[in-house]
This record gives C-alpha cells, sequence and structure tokens, in this order.
C-alpha cells in the first residue's frame, strides 16, 4: 500500500529511488554487503549511527547526486538492489518444502521489536526474540507480518553520574529519522482509523518497516486530531502505571487486528509473542462475528484454533493483571456492542475462577483461553508454565497441562563477527541458515588455527571498540578519555557480563567475594579481564543499586585497567559484545530465566558459555561445550545457596577455565580450549537459531493452526459449530457421569482392569475413558484406552469399560479416569471436565 519512492524528500536524481528502497529495507542490517556504500556517503554518520536513511535524509543533495553520477557507485547500488529484489523472488524453505500448504499469512504481535539499533523501540529480551524471528521468517520464506506500537521515546537510555549511579534519559525518537514510512492508501492518504477509548475515539496512525520479504507494522497515537493524553500512549516502553498499560494494550491487540482489515489481509494465524496482546484474539473474534453474522461465543471457537500463544514469563507476578473496574472502564462499550457479551462474560475471559468478581484480569488468562496452541520458549520453561498455568486446569496432572515449549533461537547472520561470517562461508557456504541445518562435518573440519585466527582477532576488534566507547562515557562523567587508553588487553581471557539487572539475575554473584575477584583480575601470570554491561528498570531501585556496587568496586586500584561497566546497554553494543567475549558468564536464579539469548549469541563466533543451568542452557549443556553452574534444582533466594554457587563460580574460572585458555601447546595455541569452541560452534549454533526456531514454529504450530482455523471456518462454521455445541454439552452434563465399581485382575503376566461407568446424561461419543498411571521416569503419564464391552453384564445405566496393561509394576499404580473427547477439539485446553475413580 505504501511507496516511499512516490513520497521521496528529495528533488529528483537519478538513482535516488534505488539508494532509497535500500536504505528502507532493514536487511542491510544483517547483510551488510552495502555498508560501504552508507560509508562513501558519509563515514562519521555511518559509524555513529549504522542507520542508512539517517545518512540520506542528511547528506547533501549534491553530495548524493556527485556519488551516483559515478559509474562505479552506480553500479555497486544497481547490483544491490537487484540481488535484494531477486533474493525476495525466488523460492525460499518454506515454498520449497510446503508448496501446498494452506498457509498464507501469519500476523506476529509483539510490545517490542529488536531489529536494528536504529529502530529503537525495544527493551531486551522479547523484542530480541521478534526482531531475530521476523529476520529468520524471512530469511526462510515463511509468510509473517509483524504487529508492534511505534514509541515516541522507546526505552530509557543509560547514563552514570560521578558516583556511579543510573540516570535515566528518555530522547525522542523522530520518525522522519527512522527507517520506516507512513502507511499510505493507493491514493495517497495516510491510513489512520479509529478506535474507542472512555468518551472519545482516538486516532491510530500506521507505520510500514520493511524487513528483508517480510513487513512490520506499527501503530502509533501521537497524532494531532488525538488530545495530549491520547498522543501519550505510545510514548514510553514499559512506562507508567496501569491505566497506561491497559490503555498501550488495547492498542496493540484491538488496533492491531483492526490494522489487518485496513489493509486486507486475512491471516490464518495469529501469534502472540506474550500477553500484552491478547486482546487481538477479541478483535479476531469480533471480525468473524461481523463477517459471518456469527454469535461471539462460535467466533472464538472457530478463530481460536488458528491462534498461537508464546509466553515468555517464569513466574505469575510477571503477568500483567488489571482491576476489574479499569477493564469496566475501558472496555465495557466493546464488550456490550461490539462483541455482543456482558462485561461478565469478557471478564471471566482473564480470570482463573469466574465466579470470583474481584479477581484481576490477567492478560495471560485471556490468551490461553483464546489460542489453540500454547507454547514456553524453552524445555525448562515448559515445566515451568505447566505449573503457573495448571490452575487453570484443575484436577489435570501436570504433565497435562496443555502448554509445550519452542526454544529460542537467535538470527545468526545479526550477532556474527565479520570473521566468524568469513571462517562459517568458507566452511558451509552463504545460505547456511537459509536452508536446512549446516552439515556438522563442515564446522568439525575446521581447524586450530583457523579458529584461534577468528578468535584473536574478534578479540582485538573488541578492544578497540570497547575503548572507543569508554572513552567517550569517561568525557560524558567528566573524566579523562585518555584513561580508556589503557584499558583491556586484546591478548587477555575476556569475561563477559551484559544483561538486564535485576536481582534475579544475581549480577552480584560474581562480587560475592571481592577478594578472591581482585586475585583472578590481577594475575600477573593468568590475566583475566571482564566487560560489565546493563541496565536496571528506573523503577527497580535494587537493580540499580547492584548497577552501583559493580561501579564502586570498578574504583579499586588493583583492577585498573583489568575490568569496565559500559553503560547505556543497547543492540549494538551486545553486537560488539558477543562478537569478541571468548567466556560469557550468566548467573540467573533458576528457573527464573523463561530462556535467555544472550549466551546464545556467542556461539558462532567461538565464545563459550559458563552460566546456570536454566533456560536453555538447562538443555545445551554438556562437559565438552562449555561450564555450568547449579545442580538442576530449584532453592529460592537462599543466601547460602547463592554463597556456595559463587564458591563454585570462582572455583570454576580458577581451576579449570582459566588455565585451560592459557595451557598453549607449541604452536602457542590453547588446544583443549579450542577443542570446545570446536564442538560449541557445531553442535550448539544450528540447534539455538532462529533459523531452527522458525522452521518449529512453522510446521509444529503455524501449519495445523492455519489447517485447523480453515477446517472450523469452513461451510458456515460448521465444525466450528459442532466442537462448541459438545463443549456445551459437556459443560451443562459433565455432573451427571459418574464410576461404580472397579476390578482389577492379575494373571499370565497382565493387569486386566474392568470399571462400570455411569454416563448420566452425556452420549459415548463426547468422552473416553482412560487409565493412567504417572511416568516412572521423563516423559508422558502411561495412558491406555478403556474399550466399551457392550455384552458385558452391568447395573442399570452403566456400562463395563476394560482395558490390560503389562504388569510391569503394581497394579495400584493405574487409575481409571474420564476426559472429554472429540476428533477435533484439543482437551483439556478447550474442555477441561476430569473425573478419577477413587
Amino acid at each position: 500500500m505504501s511507496d516511499p519512492n512516490a513520497f521521496t524528500i528529495w528533488p529528483k536524481i537519478e538513482g535516488i529511488d534505488a539508494l532509497a528502497e535500500l536504505a528502507l529495507n532493514l536487511r542491510w542490517s544483517w547483510n551488510h554487503a552495502a555498508d560501504e556504500l552508507w560509508e562513501d556517503l558519509d563515514s562519521e554518520l555511518w559509524e555513529a549511527t549504522r542507520n542508512p536513511w539517517v545518512i540520506l535524509r542528511t547528506v547533501s543533495k549534491d553530495k548524493i547526486k556527485s556519488l551516483l553520477g559515478q559509474p562505479q557507485f552506480r553500479k555497486r547500488v544497481d547490483d544491490l538492489l537487484r540481488q535484494n529484489r531477486e533474493s525476495f523472488r525466488v523460492d525460499a524453505w518454506f515454498q520449497k518444502k510446503h508448496p501446498e500448504a494452506a498457509l498464507t499469512s501469519v500476523v506476529y504481535f509483539s510490545m517490542e521489536f529488536m531489529l536494528s539499533e536504529a529502530l529503537p523501540i525495544y527493551s531486551g529480551g522479547l523484542g530480541n526474540v521478534a526482531g531475530d524471528q521476523m529476520k529468520a521468517a524471512s530469511d526462510l520464506g515463511v509468510p509473517v507480518t509483524g504487529v508492534g506500537l511505534l514509541w515516541g521515546q522507546g526505552y530509557f537510555r543509560q547514563d552514570f553520574d560521578s558516583e556511579g549511579r543510573q540516570r535515566a534519559l528518555y530522547p525522542v525518537n523522530d520518525p522522519g529519522q527512522l527507517p520506516i514510512w507512513p502507511l499510505r492508501r493507493a491514493n495517497g492518504e495516510w491510513l489512520r482509523f479509529q478506535i474507542q477509548l472512555p468518551g472519545s475515539k482516538i486516532w491510530l496512525r500506521c507505520w510500514e518497516v520493511v524487513v528483508g520479504r517480510t513487513k512490520l507494522y506499527l501503530l502509533d497515537t501521537n497524532d494531532f486530531s488525538n488530545s495530549a493524553a491520547h498522543r501519550g500512549i505510545t510514548s514510553e516502553l514499559y512506562s507508567g502505571d496501569a491505566e497506561m498499560r491497559l490503555k498501550q494494550e488495547i492498542v496493540l491487540g484491538i488496533g492491531g487486528w483492526r490494522l489487518m482489515r485496513a489493509l486486507g489481509m486475512q491471516p490464518e494465524v495469529c501469534h502472540l509473542n506474550e500477553g500484552h496482546a491478547a486482546f487481538a484474539v477479541l478483535e479476531r473474534a469480533r471480525c468473524y462475528m461481523e463477517d459471518n453474522k456469527k454469535p461471539f461465543d462460535l467466533a472464538l471457537n472457530v478463530t481460536r484454533a488458528g491462534n498461537v500463544f508464546t509466553t515468555h514469563t517464569a513466574v505469575t507476578a510477571g503477568f500483567d493483571r488489571f482491576d476489574p473496574e479499569l477493564v469496566r472502564k475501558y472496555l465495557s462499550h466493546y464488550a456490550q456492542e461490539e462483541l455482543g457479551i456482558s462485561l461478565e462474560d469478557l471478564l471471566a475471559l482473564g480470570r482463573e475462577d469466574p465466579e470470583n468478581a474481584s479477581e484481576p484480569f490477567n492478560m495471560a488468562w485471556l490468551a490461553v483461553r483464546g489460542s489453540g496452541q500454547i507454547n514456553g520458549v524453552s524445555k525448562l520453561h515448559g515445566q515451568v508454565s505447566r505449573r503457573i498455568f495448571q490452575s487453570l486446569f484443575p484436577r489435570w496432572p501436570e504433565r497435562e497441562v496443555p502448554i509445550g515449549s519452542v526454544t529460542n533461537g537467535i538470527h545468526v547472520p545479526t550477532w556474527d563477527s565479520a570473521e566468524a561470517d568469513a571462517l562459517w562461508t568458507s566452511a558451509c557456504g552463504k545460505n547456511r541458515w537459509r536452508e536446512d541445518h549446516p552439515a556438522e562435518d563442515d564446522i568439525r573440519r575446521l581447524t586450530d588455527e583457523q579458529l584461534w585466527k577468528m578468535r584473536t582477532a574478534e578479540r582485538k576488534t573488541l578492544v578497540g571498540r570497547v575503548r572507543e566507547r569508554y572513552a567517550r562515557q569517561l568525557a560524558a562523567e567528566g573524566g579523562s578519555p585518555s584513561d580508556a587508553g589503557s584499558v583491556l588487553d586484546e591478548n587477555v581471557l575476556t569475561l563477559g557480563f551484559a544483561r538486564r539487572f535485576a536481582t534475579y539475575k544475581r549480577p552480584n554473584l560474581l562480587l560475592h567475594n571481592p577478594e578472591r575477584l581482585v586475585r583472578l583480575l590481577s594475575d600477573q601470570q593468568r590475566p583475566v579481564q571482564l566487560i560489565l554491561a546493563g541496565k536496571a528498570h528506573p523503577q527497580d531501585l535494587p537493580g540499580q543499586a547492584l548497577i552501583q556496587r559493580w561501579n564502586d568496586f570498578l574504583k579499586r586500584p588493583e583492577i585498573r585497567g583489568r575490568a569496565v561497566f559500559l553503560s547505556d546497554y543497547d543492540m549494538l553494543l551486545a553486537q560488539e559484545l558477543v562478537q569478541g567475549i571468548d567466556l560469557w558468564v550468566n548467573t540467573p536464579r533458576r528457573p527464573w530465566e523463561a530462556c535467555g539469548t544472550s549466551g546464545m549469541k556467542i556461539l558462532v563466533n567461538g565464545g563459550l558459555n559458563l552460566s546456570e543451568l536454566d533456560g536453555w542452557w538447562a538443555e545445551a549443556y554438556s562437559p565438552d561445550l562449555g561450564w555450568a553452574l547449579g545442580d538442576g534444582m530449584e532453592h529460592g533466594e537462599d543466601p547460602a545457596w547463592d554463597a556456595q554457587e559463587a564458591d563454585t563460580l570462582y572455583t570454576l574460572l580458577e581451576r579449570e577455565v582459566i588455565p585451560q585458555f592459557y595451557e598453549r601447546e607449541e604452536k602457542g595455541m590453547p588446544s583443549k580450549w579450542l577443542r570446545r569452541i570446536r564442538e560449541s560452534m557445531t553442535q550448539l549454533t544450528p540447534e539455538f537459531s532462529a533459523t531452527r526456531a522458525i522452521r518449529e514454529y512453522t510446521e509444529d504450530h503455524y501449519l495445523p493452526a492455519a489447517s485447523g482455523y480453515r477446517e472450523r471456518a469452513a461451510k458456515d462454521s460448521a465444525l466450528g459449530i459442532n466442537v462448541l455445541t459438545w463443549q456445551q454439552d459437556i459443560a451443562r452434563h459433565w455432573s451427571t457421569a459418574r464410576f461404580g465399581g472397579l476390578s482389577i485382575e492379575t494373571h499370565e503376566g497382565r493387569h486386566a482392569f474392568r470399571v462400570e461407568v455411569f454416563q448420566g446424561d452425556l452420549k459415548p461419543n463426547q468422552f473416553k475413558v482412560e487409565l493412567y498411571a504417572e511416568p516412572l521416569e521423563e516423559g508422558g503419564p502411561e495412558l491406555e484406552v478403556m474399550t466399551a464391552c457392550k455384552t458385558c453384564p452391568a447395573p442399570a445405566a452403566a456400562l463395563i469399560y476394560s482395558a490390560e496393561v503389562p504388569a510391569t509394576r503394581p497394579a495400584v499404580d493405574y487409575t481409571p479416569r474420564i476426559v472429554p473427547h472429540h476428533a477435533s477439539a484439543s482437551v483439556p485446553l478447550e474442555a477441561r471436565q476430569i473425573l478419577w475413580q477413587r
């Protein structure tokens, strides 16, 4: 709908449209073929911003015209544009692997997207996942469209005062300087539409971001037709009170789905990246009601089959909850006038107990009740999530709570160094992240010389960049920039610790015994250096205190030049760190890190991990790949356990990590260290890539969700009506079913079970009887379907159900149960009733 070339800000210069098209496609953020173009236009501005659009908006027309008039420069522009267009036209992995797929569109909702530092509309991990998955979807040709918010100030920026205290800064995101474009209708009109808030309607403006072959659409409320209060709704990310957050989530969820309608898109799949956008499931149902003249309950039943909910939260306190009166204020009209239901019915969708009028409205509960598939973001987080959400499925075993997992991955081309990219290309080819896994043998063939050359060059680059950054930081803090020249050494083992500073991440664990850490950092024979970075939320005073404690420690003269805390941890700084760090340290309190992706980013670059067995590392760790903290158990906030883990951390560094790095063979290389690097790169880099994650989402979630939605919607919602009728019958008649007597016989190595079932007002095809036993080891429970014996003698109104199992465990381990059953429904997600024989 939008054509930037039709609304160019420049006088007509031949070739300028081609430059604009390159600058406005964020493919340059992971494909660096065009970097030299932007350097030629303004090298200082490119180094400072990494934003081609800023360069085009800033450089004089004479400079642009002059360069475009040079045949060699013009040829590079034309060649790059042709290569871009050709790469978007050809079939990618999805088109080749699933040419007949019924999936034409996935809309991906997220509160934040981290795509490039040129578009600072992110906070951290959630945005990182969203941005990397958008890029991987582009590489693989999966038809994903993103929907988010254009934050006027984004997340805060950070610096330190002279005492080492964090200060929060809020620079304005000038849309004219961002690589985005107003989304316009065919007639040139800016695409805007209204949504209802109490007392008035507000205008939402629409923006377009091009991400390779995919699109991200952003909404904002900074329209001059809105009141000052409403214009500020999309001002700051993760700031303000509960009322502001509710308004933001209404704009994202309800406004975001209406944007799909305005664009004429009809996605089969709606992917909620966290519960912030859960109102989208309501708006999707409303649109289905409008299009098909169906009531809300049926519309939700049909559309939920196409909704996927990914939860990133490891503790229930992390879910957004809203006071019922606040929901009443903002959504009464929407419920009654647009959904055709009562406010109480809407509130019930976001409550554990629908009858509890005082219970807050939980966005995660709404997402569960509006989705057909739910997943956590690592295998361990899937287990944690089943425990968190079990209250929604009373009497169901925790293992059967319907939440799976798709472990996050990182978009490798965004995070690899130039040296790593060259080495991987030589070994695996240019298309290694656009198809299936790179061949493991190709990486294992890399020699120690190749790996050590890469690591040495990466560390040298990192030290240079840290010195440049630290010089600017010292100048801003009133210090002497020249002091940065003595910081770090390119030949020294370099540890990195960079993440959000929150108490559960235990950023002070490495500082638990300051004297022991000083001895490590000041060792003259086997020196170690440490780079730190990270922000604490402006309202998180304990997190800010941890930052100040580190800054106080770094003033000690014994470690001068061996440790530095870099301010304003952002995407660009993260890229610099993960490309050069030797050992990435991560110390969260298990199981509070749902996944974590920072440690994944060093894999492709030959960095190693020393991390708590939490999140992704709990499934990735092997002794030949890195080092681990913890015993795989949960210990809460136990100071004694923290002290024990701190001791383990120091001991691992002293006895294993540092000696192995400095144990050099005759060629001067650490062969044991390089062996770990080779195996880490080979085994972990592909497995923890966004390429793998998007393939998994596509094949295990998107394709089944698209088919499920289409099947329920077909033939005037016939299957949807059938499933809804079944649900209503189950809810109405479940209490009439009961068990009678149970008999067990054991003979010839088998247990034979016979149980009386009084089905009450239920029909036999609406439920099934199962024999259940808890698993003996890791894995799912033991289940055996019991069959009805219509000829067996039974009491009036009863049927006998029977089953046999091997007598390899006691018969008392098994319990008959009745569960709802429908061939096209997900149980217990869509029918949570269950009856156990006691």
